[in-house]
């Protein structure tokens, strides 16, 4: 708390020294108090600064976040006074922006007196398939061959799998890097993201794009038609818990008004990049399936949350979202598109939800859930990108269609992300309830030369992992927990003879450590404390398990409660990496 809204009557300090009037004065001063405020002071230049970045953007609480990216993005770095200055202009304690700036990992937030970081920062992905195709000789060869004017730092996913290992220079990605690669992008300088080839407005309309939306608001579809269709279907959110989307939809519709809708953009998840591909293809079908949804709850504003990995599909959509309110097709819908900062914890629904509204990403204790007490209060319609991807395309070709797909007794279509050791790593739209085995043959072109199916992460790096010999097991919802696992996203990540499983289990582990949000003592200590055990030479596989066991019964959110299974299957599946 800062002086001014400390002090007492007259503008006087109530602390200790005021309500004694100081050493100094002895006790005849009476209250004299300090001859300067107490708590941080505003100086007028960075006051001056700050009020210039955000020009007449609204000072509300919950923009907190997307105003320190404006002002990184203008300064380089997070500078003290400058935090300081905001938190006066938006009406906020000093502490409540500091620990925000604090808490994401993309805001470099400087001590007093520190200096600022180095023109140019250079993050190379070191999670599990970058760090299969060398990322850790990437890092070493990148601090020795760039310059003191290059600051090279590790970096967690990036959502760039399929073609890893990557780099990322400002905004700039870069795909299947090397170090040559890498002092090349250095001298040209370019920081700004390459913006793919993508299907705009004027494309997606031509194709039969939003005549359902204009369907749903005319009157020619009913609520009840369309919330019929997507039961009948069978769609399930897609970000990984798989709950219904038909009942979700169903659900918060039957909270009272007014409510919102909240799109989770933050696929942080290792070895998960189907969001990406779709957002920088065809970003206009997510959109109107987004729609569609909002109007099928009567929600007042749709917030969409993306990941800070993903520039060139925020430039898209800021782009896309912009022409769709311009040619009249946005229904006079509010569509706020925010900015995350780096927090795996984010893709879990009501962590999102605390970083839209411009908080830490602490995930909330349930319940109430979102649907009942959901952004600012309200309820709330939570799905990610990929599930309201499908929605018009299910209403389109019916509901009959969706469930058409499938093998194995499952239903529906899965965009599994592949990446590891296979010919063709990307996003392989496939029947739910494929295999492994057919997955890699069928749609990877098999494995890579040279290489032998040793095992599989069937959903990224909480999903477990699987051996060899377990190849032919439906992967779909369901069909995985007998083995420890789960499907979560569908991110698949083949490993190989040539890769070791103890080392595979400890780069997961290092990334929930690194991640975990720190709001309960089994996640927070748990993963910190399995990463230090197995360190060991010798792993002690009982303490460990016991350990597991703790982190899944009390941690408060899915993080902590499924970061083991990497370990506990590895201690399972492979006993000759011990």
């Amino acid at each position: 708390m800062d002086g001014a809204q400390a002090g007492g009557p007259a503008g006087q300090p109530m602390g200790r020294r005021g309500r004694e009037g100081g050493r100094e004065g002895g006790r005849e001063g009476g209250r004299e108090g300090r001859a300067f405020p107490k708590g941080r002071q505003v100086d007028p230049a960075a006051l001056d600064l700050v009020r210039e970045v955000l020009g007449d953007r609204a000072r509300d609480r919950d923009l907190l976040i997307e105003h320190l990216h404006l002002l990184q993005d203008s300064q380089g770095a997070l500078f003290p006074a400058h935090l300081a200055a905001l938190a006066q202009e938006m009406r906020l304690g000093f502490a409540e922006v500091y620990e925000v700036a604090t808490f994401y990992a993309h805001f470099d937030v400087l001590a007093d007196g520190e200096p600022p970081p180095p023109p140019l920062t250079l993050r190379v992905c070191d999670s599990i398939a970058c760090a299969l195709k060398g990322a850790d000789d990437l890092v070493r060869q990148a601090a020795e061959r760039l310059g003191e004017g290059v600051r090279v730092v590790r970096a967690p996913c990036m959502g760039r799998c399929d073609v890893a290992p990557t780099a990322e220079l400002g905004h700039r990605h870069i795909d299947r890097a090397d170090a040559a690669k890498l002092e090349a992008a250095v001298a040209a300088g370019d920081t700004h993201p390459e913006i793919p080839a993508y299907q705009d407005l004027a494309a997606y309309r031509a194709e039969g794009g939003y005549r359902i939306l204009g369907d749903c608001l005319s009157g020619r579809r009913s609520r009840d038609d369309i919330q019929g269709l997507l039961e009948h279907s069978g769609l399930r959110g897609l970000g990984g818990a798989g709950f219904v989307a038909g009942t979700k939809a169903r659900l918060v519709a039957q909270q009272p008004a007014p409510r919102l809708m909240a799109v989770n953009g933050d696929e942080g998840e290792p070895g998960t990049f189907k969001d990406r591909f779709y957002l920088e293809r065809r970003p206009h079908q997510m959109l109107e399936g987004m729609l569609i949804g909002a109007w099928l709850v009567e929600a007042d504003a749709i917030y969409l949350y993306l990941r800070d990995e993903y520039p060139a599909a925020r430039e898209i959509l800021s782009r896309e979202i912009t022409a769709l309110a311009e040619a009249g097709l946005g229904t006079g819908m509010p569509i706020h598109l925010r900015r995350g900062a780096g927090a795996y914890i984010c893709g879990e629904e009501s962590a999102m939800i605390e970083s839209i509204e411009g908080k830490r990403g602490l995930p909330r204790h349930k319940p109430p859930y979102p649907s009942q007490v959901g952004l600012f209060g309200r309820p709330t319609l939570t799905h990610n990108i990929e599930t309201v991807y499908w929605v018009p395309e299910i209403i389109a070709k019916g509901p009959d269609w969706w469930a058409s797909h499938g093998r194995n007794g499952r239903k529906g279509l899965r965009s599994y992300s592949v990446s590891g050791r296979v010919k063709e790593p990307g996003v392989k739209l496939a029947p739910a309830g494929i295999s492994l085995r057919e997955l890699v043959e069928e749609y990877c072109g098999g494995m890579a030369e040279g290489h032998r199916l040793k095992g599989y992460l069937p959903g990224g790096a909480s999903g477990g992992i699987l051996p060899a010999h377990l190849d032919r097991v439906p992967l779909d919802f369901g069909t995985l927990e007998q083995y420890g696992c789960f499907i979560g996203s569908a991110a698949v990540v083949v490993l190989s003879d040539r890769d070791n499983i103890r080392e595979v289990a400890q780069n997961l582990m290092a990334f929930f450590a690194d991640e975990s949000c720190g709001q309960c003592t089994p996640c927070r200590v748990g993963t910190e404390k399995a990463l230090a055990l197995m360190g060991a030479e010798v792993w002690d596989e009982v303490l460990l398990t016991e350990l597991s066991q703790a982190m899944r019964d009390a941690s408060i959110c899915g993080l902590g409660q499924a970061a083991p299974n990497p370990l506990v299957c590895a201690m399972q599946y492979f006993p000759e990496d011990f």
